[in-house]
């Protein structure tokens, strides 16, 4: 795994302009347990769904004029992971607290409070639910029982009857604070290589924390087989998009009503001005990747030499 800062600093750099002068919610979707080797057999179709539910879920019920009643503007990231490795698929959302309503006036949700977990989380259940059963599944090994149609409704029975987990974290402080949480989330890999405590013998040792047992961090030692085998796991398939934007921040309404929100919420319209490589590396190391390291010279030069040929400069900065 690599940490893909600079990817993530670059992505960083290009939402800037997308943030809002208000305070912002993380709503995390997760689905049943019990679903998540069914997912995995079927990815692309029931990742769709997870989207879609989801962002169905914060649409219908922010529209609500019971709960807020405007078009909510929101990121949505994928992830496969949980600490261990395993396959554990949820949905990060990044929610403004507001949105607009259907005369163009601005409306804010509570500062602490944006929509209540167990309505969003019945009604996400719904949602991904009666989708589910739109899609033509296929089924394998352990999961082939449910090819049978009573015991694919028994099984459906089974997840309209649990609770599902949605919950909501507390607001960011400022705008400033969203961009780079969000950015530790789009461009997170399974595990970081700060996590990978050694490879030897054939086996790898890294760090998780459980979340069961107080948020203890632990060591889990697997074979190097096991460890490729669970990192895999969670390779998206083709193309898939992992984050999407909604409502405000479709790519319909950005050019017209983004605008109308930064006025009505007193957000600087600033000129986007895209950070060049350089900028981005200085952020990330602190240093001046246009200098020499030894010198401090801004006049860098790259030499190349064929065989007893003079060498061939070329001025790089």
């Amino acid at each position: 795994p690599k940490c893909q800062t600079l990817s993530k600093e670059r992505w960083i750099d290009n939402q800037k302009n997308n943030l809002l002068n208000v305070g912002y919610f993380h709503v995390v979707f997760t689905i049943p347990d019990t679903l998540n080797t069914l997912v995995f057999q079927n990815q692309k179709e029931l990742y769709t769904i997870l989207f879609k539910a989801a962002a169905q879920t914060l649409q219908e019920l922010s529209s609500d004029k019971k709960y807020l009643g405007a078009t909510l503007g929101f990121t949505s990231i994928l992830h496969t992971w949980g600490q261990n490795l395993m396959h554990h698929p949820h949905l990060h959302c990044i929610v403004p607290g507001g949105g607009l309503n259907s005369i163009g006036k601005w409306v804010s949700s509570r500062k602490k409070f944006f929509l209540p977990v167990k309505v969003l989380s019945r009604k996400f259940r719904g949602k991904f639910l009666y989708y589910l059963k739109q899609v033509d599944l296929k089924f394998y090994g352990e999961q082939n029982y449910l090819s049978n149609p009573t015991s694919f409704n028994g099984f459906l029975s089974e997840l309209y009857q649990k609770e599902w987990i949605v919950y909501c974290k507390p607001p960011f402080k400022n705008a400033a604070c969203v961009v780079e949480y969000l950015g530790r989330y789009t461009h997170r890999v399974a595990i970081s290589n700060s996590r990978i405590l050694s490879l030897e013998n054939g086996n790898v040792s890294f760090k998780w924390r459980d979340y069961k047992n107080a948020n203890k961090w632990k060591v889990m030692n697997v074979s190097a087989d096991e460890f490729i085998r669970r990192f895999l796991i969670h390779i998206l398939p083709a193309r898939f998009m992992k984050i999407r934007h909604y409502g405000l921040l479709g790519n319909r309404n950005k050019a017209s009503k983004l605008i109308l929100c930064k006025k009505l919420t007193s957000t600087p319209i600033l000129p986007f001005e895209k950070a060049s490589t350089l900028q981005l590396i200085q952020k990330i190391t602190g240093k001046d990747a246009s200098k020499c390291p030894h010198c401090g010279s801004d006049k860098l030069s790259r030499y190349m030499g064929f065989g007893n040929a003079p060498p061939i400069t070329t001025q790089t900065a």
